[in-house]
């Protein structure tokens, strides 16, 4: 059964009606209301706000990293643990091919289900996951090996046993690591990028968000709290923080938008994986081209927080 949200109850009532003239045998009538359904979803969904675009970003349906993984890349091998302490299932690296393109994928995994979502961690890596992050990136680079990372988290663990095995180390450690690897990194949000907690595998020649995406410093819940203390001003932080797709990209703190479909990455999947199949490897063809694309990267890095006083 489909998710609907509480600005798609007009999208429900249709589909519901169109499944109700296809039972009856009404193609005339199930022909009206999917023209019906294409017009109101068109409409809904070129008017949402940046709270709606949220709620589409944490959507239950929406594609996570495995799903991606599952539809892009051939002949997949997992890589597990970080050869420290543990297997973080929070983090996922594989390797295999995208269009016979030999790659690395690196994913933060929120899980599907009470039992999966509890192993996963509910998508929050602990340190050995960055850890694992990084060793997968580093064989990577050992076989010239382009990466891409997909990012979907609220935020790095904060537990006690988190903070005990060294978070913000390992955080600082992939920042640091993923700046100077030799072979080209694409990152891209396709849900939730939260604090340093996506930020640690999202440093690469390019940051691409999915256009129903979201990447910020603190949950628009958190930031309400701190500011209004009251979590339930969203909306209002969700104004003022400026952390959609469309917000980043107007002030370049990132590099692309992928255009997911206009009902959203949740209501085809098929249609969102090609969509970062065929970005990975236009923007790995482009970084190729680059005499130094080390360079490049450098002076993009760099140039966060530049500012102009008027």
């Amino acid at each position: 059964m489909a998710t609907y949200l509480d600005f798609e109850e007009k999208l429900k009532n249709i589909q519901d009606e169109i499944e109700s003239a296809r039972i009856k045998g009404d193609f005339h009538a199930q022909e009206i209301l999917e023209e019906s359904l294409q017009k109101e979803t068109q409409k809904i969904y070129s008017q949402m706000s940046d709270y709606q675009k949220i709620q589409i970003a944490r959507h239950p349906d929406r594609p996570y990293a495995m799903d991606y993984i599952d539809l892009i890349l051939d002949q997949k091998h997992e890589i597990h643990g970080d050869r420290h302490f543990h297997d973080d299932k929070a983090i996922v690296c594989f390797l295999g091919y995208i269009d016979g393109q030999k790659t690395m994928i690196i994913g933060e995994e929120k899980g599907r289900g009470t039992k999966n979502k509890l192993e996963r961690n509910f998508g929050m890596p602990n340190p050995e996951g960055y850890r694992k992050a990084l060793r997968a990136a580093k064989l990577a680079e050992k076989f010239d090996i382009p990466i891409l990372m997909l990012v979907d988290t609220a935020g790095a663990y904060p537990g006690i046993g988190a903070e005990e095995r060294g978070q913000s180390e390992a955080i600082a450690k992939n920042l640091q690591e993923f700046a100077n690897l030799k072979v080209p990194t694409i990152s891209i949000i396709i849900g939730e990028g939260g604090s340093g907690g996506a930020l640690a595998i999202a440093v690469a020649d390019r940051l691409a968000m999915m256009s129903y995406s979201v990447f910020s410093v603190i949950s628009p819940e958190g930031c309400s709290a701190i500011l209004w203390n009251d979590p339930s001003k969203i909306e209002s932080a969700m104004k003022a923080m400026k952390i959609t797709a469309q917000d980043l990209k107007h002030y370049n703190l990132i590099d692309d938008i992928v255009e997911e479909p206009l009902n959203g990455a949740h209501r085809n999947k098929q249609a969102a994986a090609r969509a970062i199949k065929d970005y990975f490897l236009t923007a790995l063809n482009e970084i190729k081209s680059q005499k130094d694309f080390l360079s490049k990267r450098y002076e993009k890095l760099m140039n966060y927080g530049d500012f102009k006083t008027l």
